[in-house]
């Protein structure tokens, strides 16, 4: 199939599984992890175990969440995720799973959306497990914080910025309103599980699909990569779209080397897709 376009791919499919990462999102002004190798571009991000066991790496983070948060909080969804907003109500996604954080197909319109690291808008007691909202703790944060409000600060993925070189000691966090315990996004940390139901369901969902599509991820991470796994173990179809290349390249049928709201313009305008790259081989 390493001639065959995108549009032919999912026309020839009726119900297909799709996983987005990051590059879904780079044009709605949010920065991704990975360069088009696959390598960090910069120092990966916090890990669960410090972010639960240190105090600094929390002051750190919420420092760098409190500038980087409102960027994150304004975005608006870009081509990529209008396109697969359309093809659900066209009748023709089984399930949108997603790698981002960023809420960005919900606002587009996309309903049948599983959010598999979680939701950056939302925030966790570690200690209570109440649930409450991302804006309203960033009125907090504001009010406990208020010299930090007006620093400059780069963009980061994920709602983080940079904001190197200043002492994060004296940064206030405030605590769970109901407990008084430790806050944290409630999104699934580097070297955190996802939630076994949410990724049960999720394959549930890949079982009943007639193909999957991978649109703007790297594949570098194995909660999404075992999608992919279990789709080829079906002897189920996988695309990508993905400017670089992916660690299933072996395993796909194509991939299209475009920026994803390029790649599936055709959903909403009727335009051609870009011819399809054949993927890299391992070895």
């Amino acid at each position: 199939m390493s001639d065959t376009r995108l549009e032919d791919f999912m026309a020839a499919h009726g119900r297909l599984f799709v996983l987005t990462g990051a590059g879904c999102s780079t044009a709605s002004g949010i920065p991704d992890y990975r360069d088009e190798e696959g390598a960090w571009k910069r120092t990966p991000p916090v890990t669960y175990q410090a972010f639960v066991g240190d105090l600094l790496t929390r002051q750190r983070y919420w420092a760098r969440s409190l500038l980087g948060w409102p960027r994150v909080a304004a975005a608006q969804p870009n081509a990529a995720h209008r396109a697969l907003a359309a093809l659900e109500s066209q009748g023709r996604c089984e399930l949108l799973l997603t790698q981002n954080v960023d809420g960005l197909h919900q606002v587009a319109g996309s309903e049948s959306v599983i959010d598999l690291h979680g939701r950056l808008d939302g925030v966790i007691c570690l200690e209570c497990g109440t649930r409450s909202s991302r804006a309203a703790l960033q009125v907090r944060l504001e009010q406990a914080n208020p010299a930090w409000v007006s620093l400059d600060a780069g963009a980061a993925p994920d709602g983080d910025a940079d904001l190197d070189g200043r002492d994060f000691s004296g940064f206030h966090i405030p605590t769970c309103e109901i407990c008084g315990g430790r806050l944290k996004p409630d999104v699934v940390f580097f070297g955190e599980n996802v939630p076994r139901a949410r990724v049960d369901t999720a394959m549930d969902h890949l079982n009943r699909a007639d193909a999957m599509l991978v649109v703007g991820s790297s594949l570098m991470v194995y909660s999404g990569l075992r999608f992919v796994h279990a789709a080829v173990r079906r002897g189920v179809s996988v695309a990508a779209v993905s400017l670089g290349r992916t660690r299933a390249d072996d395993l796909l049928a194509f991939r299209v080397a475009a920026p994803c709201g390029e790649a599936l313009a055709f959903l909403l305008e009727g335009s051609r897709c870009p011819s399809v790259t054949p993927p890299v081989v391992a070895g």
